[in-house]
């Protein structure tokens, strides 16, 4: 009988509060990995995913220690090594890959160079063969000119085309386990399925196990052997994937599979007014990076984008990684100032450096950003980054804001004990939260949410949905969604916009998306949408012409 690669006997977390009180944040958990074996952990947002999966390294968070239990790894207690052999597993017995690339990787320095670090450190090869292989990963993972790409600096990359970057990184070096910790979160439909097939047919060549850790139940369905559920720190139930999907015993399990799918979006009606004005309207934009020159800058994103959005309505806006739908939210917002069109919100022209708007057009619309890990200051606590907009926008001071903060936390689903907390103390799927609280302080009218579900579990963004509607209904908000996702779209908005290379493609309904879509690429897109089926990626079948037409990763 084949040994398991990995043990995890009665393994116990432990970790210390605020106060000081030490709490057990895992208890008694126990399962095995085979050779080869692609295991998946999910739950929800706390569940001790993420804590199991890095203590397989030997590692955990900071207040957190290892205080019971047995993890063997290839015959190492890695429970009873020193820190510095411990050290020597990660990145050739055991890897890592990061649910948020962009905190990985050093700004500082050539993809290439961080990509083959680790073949440098525990002397596993000759730089030119480190860096062969490197180009053999961006290729086997789909990456656009796999040859040039590792010249690159990393903001010179997508967010996705980065975490595929991050994975060749942990893949480098050989590992018998690599965990992934949400590493399709950041990627578009289309992207995910090459990434998922890549990192299958990458982990049977090399006959590696791998811990797979999401939220995402149609990605797990895809490439996971076998899963076991989580809820506060302990397993629920464990079994093969066919069976956790269509047969689960546990209530919770089914919980988690009924919050896959989201309650379909009924249109909000705010109260009958003379023809009330928009809140948003776009005319002829067109935005871009770079130096201007002759009234244009180098790199253009934005191509003549228009569209309308009533007040009390949500539009979506989908499309793949780097198809201008961040770049369109930046340009609303005032990040990035558009060099042609114009910007009205509530029926007043929006100047396009934020710097020159007035306050008050400033606290209408409020920007929720898709990485949480870069956009919370990670040296400020929780109190202190929700105090903010609540002292600028409302003049509130001590105890007024300290009750407001409370509050706010408590309509994200969020403890009032968190406040003291830096973010770099919680999950992602806590930070993805406190980024939205952060919005809501300012008390707006209209919230561009750049994949503000992203990082979240199902039964957590189910319940944001479920929030933000009737936050929509008690304060006649308006959203803008930009989403890969289409589920989540039609979960909560009225129409939709399909972007492709800084252009709108298509518009429509978004109840009618899915049926009555024309457009090749938008076709290309909702086939691309994983489902609850163990086979459906093997049976995907696309037109590798359309895919390669549309490619922009």
């Amino acid at each position: 009988m084949t040994q398991p690669l990995v043990t995890v006997n009665d393994l116990r977390i432990g970790a210390v509060t605020d106060a000081g009180r030490k709490v057990e944040i895992i208890r008694g958990v126990s399962f095995e990995i085979a050779p080869g074996e692609i295991v998946a952990l999910i739950g929800e947002s706390g569940s001790g995913k993420t804590t199991i999966a890095l203590s397989l390294m030997g590692y955990t968070r900071t207040g957190c220690s290892i205080t019971g239990g047995q993890i063997t790894l290839d015959g190492n207690d890695v429970t009873a090594l020193p820190e510095r052999n411990r050290a020597a597993l990660r990145g050739t017995e055991v890897s890592y890959v990061p649910q948020s690339a962009a905190a990985a990787f050093n700004p500082s320095k050539r993809i290439m160079d961080q990509v083959i670090e680790i073949t440098a450190i525990h002397e596993l090869m000759p730089k030119a063969e480190a860096e062969a292989k490197a180009v053999d990963l961006f290729r086997a993972l789909a990456l656009p000119d796999p040859e040039n790409i590792g010249h690159r600096y990393p903001h010179q990359v997508s967010g996705g085309q980065l975490q595929r970057l991050s994975a060749a990184m942990a893949l480098i070096g050989g590992p018998k386990l690599v965990i992934f910790d949400e590493p399709t979160t950041a990627l578009d439909v289309t992207t995910q399925i090459e990434v998922l097939r890549a990192f299958k047919s990458v982990m049977q060549q090399g006959g590696m196990a791998g811990v797979y850790v999401s939220h995402d139940l149609a990605v797990v369905a895809q490439i996971a052997d076998r899963i076991i559920v989580l809820k506060g720190g302990e397993i629920q139930e464990t079994g093969n994937t066919e069976q956790i999907l269509t047969h689960p015993a546990h209530p919770y399990t089914r919980q988690l599979l009924a919050a896959f799918e989201p309650v379909p979006h009924q249109p909000f009606q705010p109260e009958a007014k003379a023809v009330p004005k928009p809140i948003l309207e776009v005319i002829h934009l067109h935005a871009g990076y770079g130096a201007i020159r002759k009234g244009e800058p180098e790199i253009k994103i934005l191509k003549d984008v228009n569209f309308t959005l009533e007040r009390g309505r949500n539009l979506g806006v989908i499309g793949e990684s780097g198809s201008g739908k961040s770049t369109l939210a930046r340009a609303i917002a005032g990040i990035l100032p558009p060099y042609q069109g114009g910007i009205l919100l509530d029926g007043q022209e929006l100047r396009g450096d934020l710097k020159r708007r007035s306050k008050e057009q400033l606290r209408k619309a409020q920007i929720v950003f898709q990485l949480a890990d870069t956009a919370l200051n990670p040296a400020h606590s929780i109190e202190q980054i929700l105090g903010r907009p609540l002292a600028f926008y409302h003049g509130l001071k001590g105890a007024k804001r300290e009750a407001r903060v409370k509050e706010l936390l408590d309509m994200v689903r969020l403890p009032a004990n968190l406040r003291h907390r830096l973010p770099g103390e919680l999950s992602g799927g806590q930070k993805q939260r406190i980024n939205l609280a952060r919005a809501l302080a300012a008390e707006p009218e209209l919230i561009l949410c750049d994949e503000i579900t992203l990082a979240l579990d199902t039964v957590v963004a189910a319940a944001i949905l479920d929030l933000l509607k009737e936050l929509q209904r008690e304060l006649s908000l308006s959203y803008m969604f930009i989403s890969h996702d289409l589920s989540t779209v039609e979960a909560i908005c009225d129409d939709v916009l399909v972007m492709l290379k800084g252009e709108v493609v298509e518009a429509l309904p978004a109840a009618r998306m899915s049926a009555e879509a024309q457009h090749p690429y938008s076709r290309l897109l909702i086939s691309s949408i994983p489902q609850l089926d163990t086979g459906w990626l093997a049976g995907l079948e696309q037109d590798p012409n359309l895919v390669a037409q549309f490619a922009n990763r």
